[in-house]
Order: structure tokens, then C-alpha cells, then sequence
């Protein structure tokens, strides 16, 4: 079952709560300047750059984009995240991708944002791009999330 925005939100520093989930909003964006190398024994993630924002607005041309989201999420131990872009996004040619959020997940995540439309995306600073909502495990899990993005944009562990 899906945990109720009320109580999401207490598990999301920041974020809005709505009726099954809680907002999530756009606080940095990176233009990809190189490629990814997925390796068998792990991985070289691409360059960014800063996409600087001007008067409080980022001025996006298609493309592809890395998006930090403003809230620290913070995933309890018998839960999932997943994350879905907000409607009127995928209804003017722009897409949020996420991952999984897996339990024990603490940071800002990161999405791809995905700009389809030829006209561009004019996007706010702080507007609410995604929507995280939050599910209950089946049982427990033996471990938790340790892997390299752990404490992204809050804090590193590794």
C-alpha cells in the first residue's frame, strides 16, 4: 500500500504533500557534456555543467538534463520510493525519470529531465517537477541502501 501524502511528507524535508505522494521540486540543473561508461564491474558517469538559472528561470532547449530535486528524502527501512513526473510536464513534452528509491536511501535525489518539446520548457526555480510516492515492503529486507549515491547533495559517504 502507498503511504499517504501526510505521512510521506514527514519523510521528505520541504516537500508539499498531495493526496498519495509528495512533491518533489527542481532546486539545480546540468547539461550532460560527456558519456557514461557502464563498465561490467561498475560505472564512469557522464561531466555536467551548471545550467545557470536567469531572473529566477531556467531556459531549457531540448535535450537531455540532469535535475537535483530541493528535499532530502529520507526512505524508511520497509519502504520504496518511486518517483513520477507531474502531469502537466508529460502533457507539454517534458519528462521526469527516476530510479528506484530503495529503503535506507538518504538525499537529493536526481532525475533525468528529458525536454521533447521543440519549442523548449521554461522551468522555475523550486517549481515541483515530480511526485515521490512511497510504498510499504512485503515483510522486511535484510539490507539497506549502501550504494554511491548515498547522502547525494546532503552529504557523502563514500
Amino acid at each position: 500500500m502507498a503511504l499517504p501524502g501526510e505521512v510521506a511528507s514527514l519523510i521528505v524535508s520541504g516537500g508539499v504533500p498531495q493526496p498519495a505522494g509528495v512533491d518533489l521540486t527542481a532546486s539545480e540543473v546540468f547539461r550532460l557534456s560527456s558519456a557514461l561508461r557502464l563498465l561490467g564491474d561498475g560505472k564512469e558517469l557522464p561531466e555536467y555543467e551548471v545550467v545557470e538559472a536567469r531572473d529566477g528561470f531556467w531556459f531549457l532547449e531540448p535535450g537531455a538534463y540532469k535535475v537535483r530535486f530541493g528535499e532530502v528524502v529520507r526512505v524508511p527501512e520497509r519502504a520504496v520510493g518511486l518517483c513520477f513526473p507531474r502531469s502537466s510536464l508529460i502533457r507539454s513534452g517534458v519528462l521526469v525519470a527516476c530510479g528506484v528509491w530503495d529503503p535506507g536511501y538518504v538525499g537529493r535525489g536526481e532525475a533525468l529531465l528529458a525536454v521533447l518539446n521543440p519549442h523548449g520548457f521554461v522551468l522555475e526555480v523550486g517549481a515541483p517537477i515530480a511526485q515521490i510516492v512511497f510504498f510499504g515492503l512485503w515483510g522486511s529486507t535484510r539490507r539497506r541502501y549502501e550504494g554511491s549515491y548515498q547522502g547525494e547533495g546532503v552529504w557523502r559517504v563514500r
